[in-house]
């Protein structure tokens, strides 16, 4: 049975303070709000991940025998209870507690007196913060190689839908070539198909369980930290005690990175959706749900949703330099990596909101096709007629030269047979997007 939720009356002592709260002067108890600042806030996104592994720590103390059998069902049983009242919200996780962490420990003391008290033999809360961290990132890779993987899968249904539908190619944003808007939707495809590969890369990068190596120095127990790699869902243990606290910073910046590929490619991307909606371009509308009216302008409606998507990397690359930015540390735990846990999950939350849009956005396209075959212009045929005399035993130059500024033979050209005759692995004609699909299938 549920009990009730933990009396906060007795959390204005912190667990390891030397000082009583009727003895805290002004001064201490701005000097305790600024070390602790959002950290509890922030523990949130991390809770449920640290009563994980506060269970399997329990389970590794009674296979030493720290805890008995029926202490060690006890705990889990509260444990369980805790990240129940959590999930329904009966229990907060606010600014009463100091972190995550000593929440745990007074719950556990709340509800199992002395007992509570012995979960924390063994651990040091920088072994404690770095596991949660490590869990939360190991999820948070694998929602970014899901949506990635998603991403990559409307771009290849529409890159087959539209692999003969005409769309002027740009470089330096002028028209350049016949292209296809299969081969715009095939490019995204591919570039999702890295991204989904670099965030499985990521996660076997730091998948590695920092679980017992307690303040950076180990402790004088015979820890079963085998057992609590296996439990916790770790390829490997993380062996140095003193790496651990070194690779702090060092892991979450890898995290991040994987999350900047895609949200590059986003940016890309939303640059493109932004100039072809615009009135000069006019070559696709977006749904309606990813537009906005004007305030005052009624003629106008904006691609905001798309211009934030396009803002977005800038918001990630501020907290990726954040973090590399405090980084200028000496060996050991210190305080200052308390401010990588902000950054890195601020932007890893906002980086899923921004990518979990993508595939509806991308779905409801509507291609203007009409505006896009007006586009085409009797030069943007001259590079496949240069070829095609270097097929017939004219020196390309000589073929570029004559048809330099001489496009008049070209106008007579059809869009839809340049298409069909760019044969090319990876072409309009050849855009390999079974190959694509069974990359994602690997993934």
């Amino acid at each position: 049975m549920t009990k009730p939720p933990i009396s906060k009356k007795v959390l204005s002592d912190k667990l390891w303070s030397t000082v009583q709260s009727s003895d805290k002067t002004a001064i201490q108890k701005k000097v305790e709000q600024f070390m602790s600042g959002e950290d509890v806030l922030l523990d949130q996104h991390l809770f449920a991940f640290d009563i994980q592994a506060s269970k399997v720590h329990a389970q590794g103390l009674q296979r030493i025998d720290i805890l008995s059998h029926a202490e060690l069902e006890q705990i889990t049983v509260s444990l369980d209870d805790l990240l129940y009242q959590f999930k329904k919200g009966l229990f907060v996780l606010d600014q009463s507690f100091e972190d995550g962490h000593s929440a745990i420990e007074y719950f556990l003391t709340e509800q199992l007196g002395d007992l509570g008290k012995k979960i924390h033999t063994g651990r040091s809360r920088n072994d404690q913060v770095a596991v949660a961290t490590r869990l939360y990132c190991k999820q948070a890779l694998l929602d970014l190689k899901q949506i990635n993987v998603q991403i990559a899968q409307v771009c290849l249904t529409q890159a087959e839908q539209h692999k003969d539908s005409i769309m002027p190619g740009y470089t330096h944003i002028q028209r350049a070539v016949v292209s296809s808007w299969g081969l715009w939707f095939a490019s995204f495809a591919e570039s999702f198909c890295d991204n989904s590969q670099l965030a499985q890369q990521t996660l076997d990068w730091i998948d590695a369980n920092p679980l017992g190596t307690a303040a950076g120095y180990g402790v004088n127990l015979e820890l079963d930290r085998d057992f609590t790699t296996e439990a916790l869902g770790f390829a490997r243990m993380q062996v140095n005690p003193m790496y651990v606290q070194n690779s702090r910073g060092k892991f979450e910046l890898q995290v991040l990175m994987a999350f900047k590929q895609a949200m590059l490619d986003i940016r890309r991307l939303a640059w493109d959706l932004s100039l072809f909606t615009s009135a000069e371009f006019n070559l696709v509308k977006l749904p309606d749900l990813f537009s906005t009216g004007s305030s005052i302008m009624p003629n106008k409606r904006n691609p905001d949703t798309v211009e934030l998507m396009r803002a977005h990397y800038a918001k990630l690359v501020g907290v990726y330099n954040e973090i590399e930015s405090l980084l200028s540390l000496p060996s050991g735990y210190q305080r200052d990596l308390q401010n990588t846990k902000a950054p890195l999950i601020n932007g890893i939350t906002e980086s899923l909101l921004c990518l979990a849009l993508v595939p509806e956005l991308l779905s409801g396209v509507d291609i203007c096709h009409a505006n896009c075959e007006k586009a085409i212009e009797p030069a943007m045929f001259a590079t496949d007629k240069a070829i095609e005399l270097a097929r017939e035993g004219v020196p390309f130059r000589q073929a570029y030269q004559q048809l330099k500024d001489n496009y008049q033979d070209l106008a007579q050209r059809s869009p839809l047979q340049a298409l069909r005759d760019r044969v090319s692995p990876g072409a309009c004609a050849n855009l390999k997007l079974s190959e694509m699909a069974d990359r994602l299938e690997n993934v």
